[in-house]
């Protein structure tokens, strides 16, 4: 499950049919729920001072966001294996870097999208100023990339594996 362009995300087969699930789950039977909610509000008077049908137009708005958004990613998904081993820093790895090259100072993270962030390794977006920096690179490479207060930051690529989580 990892990002390989603005436009494709890698996914495995597990991967693509949870969010295939939780896409039909939201798509049915979550949009009866609430919409019964909304109506049972509804009568319950005067909307303008409602807070339980603001609520649930709240959460109604939500799911439809998230509905969107699952609905565009597996639009785009590629469902395939893990990549590689060959040490090139890409999405689906489990990149381990040092910074400024003090090998003292390392963080492993996970190089994949947000919706495989996982709670065992830190995770970054490829589209996140580290990971636009790190990805493509080789074990012993160096990469640069620009902090949030403007500053660059140099790292060392210690190792990329595929993630097997």
């Amino acid at each position: 499950m990892t990002q390989t362009s603005d436009n494709v995300t890698w996914l495995t087969p597990e991967a693509y049919n949870q969010l295939k699930a939780e896409l039909e789950y939201l798509s049915g039977p979550a949009r009866t729920e609430i919409s019964v909610k909304i109506a049972a509000a509804r009568e319950e008077g005067d909307l303008r001072e409602n807070g339980g049908y603001h609520a649930a137009k709240e959460e109604q708005g939500k799911m439809e966001l998230r509905v969107r958004q699952l609905t565009q990613l597996l639009e785009h998904a590629k469902v395939g294996e893990a990549p590689a081993d060959d040490g090139v820093v890409e999405p689906g790895m489990v990149v381990t870097i040092a910074f400024d090259g003090d090998p003292d100072d390392t963080v492993t993270f996970l190089l994949a999208s947000r919706e495989y962030a996982s709670a065992d390794i830190e995770t970054y977006s490829p589209q996140s100023p580290l990971g636009t920096g790190v990805n493509g690179k080789r074990m012993g490479e160096t990469a640069e990339y620009e902090l949030p207060n403007g500053k660059k930051a140099t790292v060392k690529i210690v190792s990329a594996k595929p993630y097997t989580g």
